[in-house]
């Protein structure tokens, strides 16, 4: 067994160093040495922990092909949970410093306030944080994170990306699908109600606005990859942030539209945001854009002078499907900003 040292540099270029053996996974090595990444599933399924490596030799254990983007592998791309060092390592990190925990991830309990169907097979669950040791309630997190969500006593723990900002009221709000068989779905349609306890771990992940000065903020979901979007639009609705914006929203079929009133509000509350509803299969009453948000995105990028920054969310094939529209496109490739999600 060898051990080697691995350099880390975010997107804002601070570093970090710890060491990892050669039979260690990066992920598991820098939580050993407190440092917490972004990551989700742990078992190369979601791409949460995706990073470049810049120099060294390493191994790329079995994963999830979707889990990274088209071609990544072939530049060096991986998953840290899936990645073993062959020498010292030097891996470029997609995020600032700032989304890295340096300690363990927080747990708290939380009490369901509601299940509401906001959507065909789609509901909002809406948590209401447990007092803290210092008995406040304050729900901290950045637009675009996600937490993990437990029951407990069950073997169930699943991710969902926040759809609401930050608050003293310790307020969460998750959109979520109902999966056939899934197990925290099932338990979410049969099982769960109001007063029960959950258990909270995070808040986690690198997804979220980048400062990029006034350049347009094009935002792009499918299904309830909105919920990460609303958290974003809430937070540049809450700071009055005048760019422009897009969001497309997109679903296979008119009855599973949902969030309206909550885009309409928004709208309202930022002039300069324009939104799209994208119906891929589309009935004869349906007036707005017949086709996928990906579909929408090319047709409004072909000819543009200005490039956007875009913010994607939803499955690995809408996210591949748009990256390379925005490459076709001319949008540079860090000014696209991706957060993909596998079924559970």
């Amino acid at each position: 067994m060898s051990t080697h040292t691995i350099e880390l540099t975010t997107r804002d270029g601070e570093q970090l160093r710890f060491d990892c053996d050669d039979d260690r996974n990066l992920l598991e090595a820098a939580a050993d040495a407190h440092i917490v990444l972004p990551s989700q599933c742990r078992q190369g399924s979601c791409g949460a922990c995706y990073a470049d490596v810049t120099r060294g030799d390493y191994s790329l254990g079995e994963h999830n092909p979707a889990a990274l983007p088209a071609g990544a592998a072939e530049r060096g791309g991986i998953l840290l949970c899936r990645t073993s060092p062959l020498s010292d390592l030097s891996v470029s990190l997609p995020f600032d410093h700032d989304r890295i925990l340096l300690g363990e991830i927080r747990r708290r309990n939380a009490e369901i306030a509601a299940i509401e169907p906001v959507g065909e097979n789609t509901v909002r669950l809406m948590l209401h944080l447990a007092p803290d040791d210092d008995g406040g309630s304050v729900a901290e997190f950045e637009p675009g994170q996600f937490m993990e969500l437990e029951v407990p006593g069950q073997a169930i723990r699943r991710a969902y990306s926040l759809a609401n900002t930050g608050n003293w009221e310790g307020q969460l709000e998750f959109l979520i699908r109902l999966q056939p068989g899934g197990l925290f779905s099932t338990w979410l349609r049969e099982q769960a109600h109001a007063g029960q306890t959950l258990i909270v771990h995070g808040p986690q992940g690198a997804f979220g606005l980048s400062e990029n000065g006034l350049r347009p903020r094009w935002f792009v979901a499918g299904g309830t990859g909105l919920a990460p979007m609303l958290s974003m639009l809430r937070r540049m609705a809450e700071f009055q942030e005048p760019h422009p914006a897009r969001l497309y929203f997109g679903v296979n079929r008119v009855e599973e539209l949902f969030c309206l009133t909550e885009l309409e509000a928004l709208k309202a509350e930022l002039p300069l945001l324009q939104v799209i509803l994208c119906v891929w299969k589309p009935n004869q009453d349906w007036q707005g854009f017949c086709g996928t948000p990906v579909d929408a995105l090319a047709q409004d990028l072909d000819g543009l002078n200005a490039r956007p920054d875009i913010y994607l969310c939803g499955p690995p094939a809408l996210i591949e499907a748009a990256e390379a529209a925005a490459r076709t496109q001319g949008v540079p490739v860090e000014q696209v900003f991706s957060e993909r999600f596998l079924p559970a």
